[in-house]
């Protein structure tokens, strides 16, 4: 309280210094500087009612309240609006009085006041933010923006005033050759993307903001990719494509992801075909909680189903994308999609019976699966039951219903497999291909590789022990995988689903393959840290049933186009529900057996499986 007294009687002493100033300046200036002391003499005897009506109007417009540190355009406001105040009442006084104080000396001297007042709490506002920044400067990141243009603009004002943002800008770098050698905000931009290396070092930079929100994915590649070649920390405003709304904000900055370097072209989705396809259906989502099913319900009800219903044995997965549905159909103002979430098995066959009985599916997605190639090589018996035996009861279960169709989520595992998941996944394309050949309802599956940031995938597994300080453990040297991002596989199941006639296995253009450790090396170095030496990098040894590489087609099959150039389609005749039958009924005998070898033993009925765990 004592150091609020001491600040206020400062400020105040110092008002009343510039109003003793203002009049005297007032009136120098109105005698040519020939004032005499007579002059000065009948100023000071005012002062006595003068000072307390600016004091009163200073107090009325909160100018003792405020803070200098903050000055703004509101503050020059209150200041011209408190001097009007005084002038008036001054004039007033001086009317009914008949004091004679000169009009021209009391403008000037108002004048004077308001441009002195101003230009002290602005003054002190500047001097403030300069020491400051020149205090904490040598603490923040030296930051290079790449991108001169209003995205950049914007990031630079955030950076100036958001004392969250670790980061001070010293340069920008943009290949326009018209922006190269200007200023913005005081900043330079001293070249184009293809100087970044010598501008790195150069001007000691320790962070590198992508600020090209507009860009195409290929843009943004090559951006990334010059990024990647060097040990700095890279952040990035997310392109518009991946941002739903469109809206352009710089809190939405984040670190560069590996999508950013493996993202392709945008996958082309007919709109109309995907409306066609699920608007007014009634549509059920087996594992609707999981990383493929939770995207799944996002994008299939923007198409608008009647009812989406959510089947998942995981509740708080169930329960996350209920909230997010439910909190999307609030901002969207949606109120005709009725949404279900069941918590139920595929094993279950009697509960999934009463779902399709109560809710009657027309469409269904089945994501439901056991997906982790390790943990069902150690328990094969668990993947056989949810595998296979769940997706011949929901396959059943959507024949009696006659669901209109079934897309079955398939994996480039199920091609040629050396593991038991792959091999469960190949048995479960067999199973739909057998109900098709005497179903009304079409069946289809969709087979892709891996997906980015879905659980149990290698990326969040390198992230996590890239944040623990390494070291990052890759299986293989020369390991190589097929990556999509999980909205765009979703995308194109989506599209797949609308495409089916029955009986396809569609497969997903999954682009170049990406070797592990490279995707490891790049990961680290986007981190901001030198693969190796500050992040080791350790070869762990094939896991069991893992290949060095992942196959999307079966030898025998062929491939046809279709109106997706990201989609083919490979027609195998499969076997018929008569064989499935009697497979499934000696696979059931022998899961109930304990000493047995089931993977030797799924090698009988997957033909193209090959045991390489047991050899």
């Amino acid at each position: 309280m004592r150091n609020i007294s001491y600040r206020l009687v400062l400020i105040y002493m110092i008002d009343i210094v510039i109003i003793l100033f203002s009049y005297i300046a007032s009136s120098s200036l109105i005698t040519n500087f020939n004032m005499d002391s007579g002059e000065i003499i009948y100023i000071l005897e005012n002062l006595y009612w003068i000072l307390p009506v600016y004091a009163f109007s200073f107090v009325i417009f909160g100018l003792y309240k405020s803070l200098w540190r903050y000055a703004s355009v509101e503050e020059t406001v209150n200041v011209f609006l408190s001097i009007v105040v005084a002038h008036l009442m001054i004039v007033l006084i001086d009317a009914l009085t008949r004091l004679n104080i000169s009009a021209n000396t009391l403008i000037i001297a108002n004048l004077l006041i308001y441009l002195l007042l101003v230009g002290l709490r602005f003054s002190y506002r500047t001097l403030r933010v300069y020491f400051s920044f020149k205090r904490i400067n040598e603490s923040l990141y030296r930051t290079v923006i790449i991108g001169a243009g209003n995205a950049g603009n914007l990031m630079v004002k955030e950076v100036k005033n958001n004392p969250l943002l670790d980061n001070r800008v010293i340069c920008f770098l943009d290949d326009d050759k018209k922006k190269q050698g200007k200023y913005i905000q005081g900043i330079k931009v001293v070249g184009s993307t293809d100087d970044l290396p010598r501008v790195v070092k150069k001007y000691r930079i320790e962070e590198i903001i992508i600020a090209l929100p507009s860009a195409s994915r290929q843009e943004i590649q090559k951006v990334v990719k010059k990024c990647d070649e060097i040990k700095v920390k890279t952040k990035i405003l997310p392109p518009f494509y991946e941002v739903i709304d469109k809206k352009f904000n710089t809190n939405k900055v984040r670190d560069v992801q590996i999508e950013d370097l493996l993202g392709r072209d945008e996958v082309k989705i007919d709109d109309q075909g995907l409306s066609d396809f699920i608007k007014d259906e009634v549509v059920l989502i087996t594992g609707g909680g999981g990383s493929i099913g939770s995207e799944l319900c996002r994008q299939v009800v923007k198409y608008y189903p009647k009812r989406l219903i959510i089947l998942d044995i995981y509740e708080n997965n169930a329960y996350d994308i209920q909230n997010e549905l439910l909190r999307y159909f609030q901002h969207h103002d949606i109120d005709n999609i009725d949404l279900e979430v069941i918590i139920g098995s595929v094993r279950d066959e009697k509960r999934i019976e009463e779902v399709f009985e109560e809710y009657k599916p027309t469409i269904v997605f089945h994501a439901a699966a056991h997906k982790h190639v390790p943990l069902m090589e150690a328990s094969p018996k668990e993947a056989i039951k949810n595998n296979i035996f769940g997706t011949y009861n929901v396959a059943k279960t959507a024949d009696v219903y006659k669901v209109k169709k079934f897309v079955l989520i398939s994996s480039d595992k199920a091609v040629n497999p050396t593991n038991i998941m792959g091999a469960t996944k190949r048995f479960a394309e067999m199973v739909i291909q057998a109900f098709n050949k005497e179903s009304k309802t079409q069946y289809a599956a969709v087979r892709f590789g891996n997906v980015l940031g879905s659980n149990g995938s290698v990326i969040p597994l390198f992230k996590k022990q890239i944040q623990e300080g390494g070291p990052v453990t890759v299986t293989h040297k020369e390991i190589i995988r097929y990556f999509m991002t999980i909205p765009e596989a979703v995308q194109l199941v989506l599209q797949a689903g609308a495409f089916a006639d029955g009986g396809e296995i569609f497969v997903l253009d999954m682009g170049e393959p990406v070797k592990i450790l490279e995707l490891a090396e790049k990961l680290i170095r986007f981190s901001g840290y030198e693969p190796y030496s500050e992040i080791d990098i350790q070869i762990t040894g094939l896991r069991p049933g893992e290949k060095l590489y992942e196959e999307l087609l079966l030898k025998e099959e062929g491939l046809k186009e279709t109106r997706n150039e990201k989609i083919f389609v490979s027609e195998v005749n499969g076997i018929y529900k008569k064989e499935i039958d009697k497979k499934l009924t000696e696979l059931e005998t022998i899961i109930s057996e304990s000493n047995v070898s089931i993977q030797n033993e799924m090698t009988k009925f997957v033909d193209t499986y090959e045991n390489v765990v047991g050899k």
